[in-house]
């Protein structure tokens, strides 16, 4: 018989366990309870969360347009909820598991309108998440009021949060601005609702009423997840964050109960062409881009010896030199140290203040930079 402190000691000699290795069902959709769902997910698994919980409309009753026809409004039973309390409770119970999932440097989007953003809002700052932006989505085409005793809801609203406060959460900024035609992405988004070709109907009827467009999810998986991450969707309905997903390259994790929204998201999904490697390359931001000196620039041809610069307003000129300096005139030097000179400041961006014609435009030098970054990224 092995007694109690010899069974102690065999245990103490034993080899620990090893951790079960729980594969992710990546590029999956998960039927079934979203919390339920999400639990048998491993801990700090999941790169990002695009969640579009419902929304607790509240509705009194059918909505009608001045003709009497009837207004497709969301009144499924998946929105319905007691009270307050109930919906509170419930979204505790998907964050807390959404907090879980999260790796430490990810990041959430929370989309919802008046009716619920300001309740999960002060519940992901309990939880311990921490804001970073509300994106105010201002529909380019909005439902109108039919009642006429309200101003229109013109626009619906996106919390993006890091799992803490020390999170160092991905942001493409450079691919933003890129998008956003060389000027910083703004927290208010004009972009239209999803209707025409993009709103999914069977037989005549939207397949989901709250089906959101995919250039929204574009922009947001642009924004903050990179090739290659995982994306959790635990409200996945008929599927855009994964069919937009999927063409980013992301990979993505859907949770779903209705089999009708399943079908229809795996039809679409399986329908969604990924974009080409090449295409997915986009503008490095300056913390993570390899460092590139003008004078590669230069050697490469990408700026040629002898090519003019000039600043913004056009006050200040330059000549490129086959060593990368630039003649300033009475003096030459590097792109900063002419820049600063000739304004007579301590110091200068050359990369930002200079400009070059390139393509019919004229563009800062650091839009080279850039572009020289993507060709030659491996």
């Amino acid at each position: 018989m092995v007694m109690v402190q010899d069974r102690v000691a065999l245990r103490s000699r034993a080899k620990p366990l090893a951790p079960v290795q729980v594969a992710l069902p990546v590029n999956r959709i998960l039927r079934g309870d979203c919390i339920e769902t999400m639990r048998a997910l491993p801990t700090a698994s999941i790169d990002m969360i695009f969640a579009d919980p419902p929304y607790n409309l509240q509705l009194g009753g059918d909505l009608a347009r001045p003709d009497g026809s009837a207004v497709d409004a969301v009144t499924q039973d998946w929105d319905k909820f007691a009270s307050f309390a109930t919906y509170d409770a419930f979204t505790r119970e998907w964050l807390a598991e959404a907090h879980r999932l999260l790796k430490p440097d990810g990041s959430i989007w929370v989309i919802g309108s008046y009716h619920n953003i300001f309740r999960v809002g002060a519940l992901l700052q309990d939880m311990g998440f921490w804001i970073l932006n509300d994106i105010v989505w201002r529909k380019a085409n909005p439902m109108p009021n039919f009642k006429g005793t309200r101003f229109t809801n013109a626009h619906e609203t996106l919390i993006w949060a890091a799992k803490s406060d020390k999170a160092r959460y991905t942001f493409n900024y450079r691919a933003m601005k890129t998008l956003n035609d060389e000027l910083q992405m703004r927290s208010d988004w004009v972009l239209p609702i999803c209707s025409g070709p993009e709103r999914i109907r069977k037989n005549g009827v939207k397949a989901h009423p709250t089906q959101k467009p995919e250039a929204l999810l574009y922009r947001v998986l642009l924004a903050t997840t990179n090739p290659g991450d995982v994306v959790l969707d635990p409200f996945f309905g008929t599927g855009t964050t994964g069919a937009v997903a999927k063409r980013l390259g992301r990979n993505w994790i859907g949770c779903e109960r209705d089999a009708d929204y399943i079908a229809v998201a795996e039809e679409r999904i399986a329908m969604a062409l990924p974009l080409d490697e090449s295409a997915l390359k986009t503008m490095m931001s300056r913390k993570t881009a390899p460092r590139v000196a003008f004078g590669q620039l230069v050697e490469a041809g990408w700026i040629r010896p002898g090519t003019e610069l000039t600043c913004r307003k056009d006050r200040y000129r330059a000549t490129v030199r086959a060593d990368g300096s630039i003649d300033g005139g009475a003096q030459a030097g590097s792109i900063h140290g002419i820049g600063a000179a000739l304004q007579g400041a301590p110091s200068c961006n050359g990369w930002t203040f200079w400009h070059v014609r390139h393509e019919g435009e004229v563009k800062p030098i650091d839009a080279l930079r850039q572009l020289y970054l993507l060709a030659t990224e491996d």
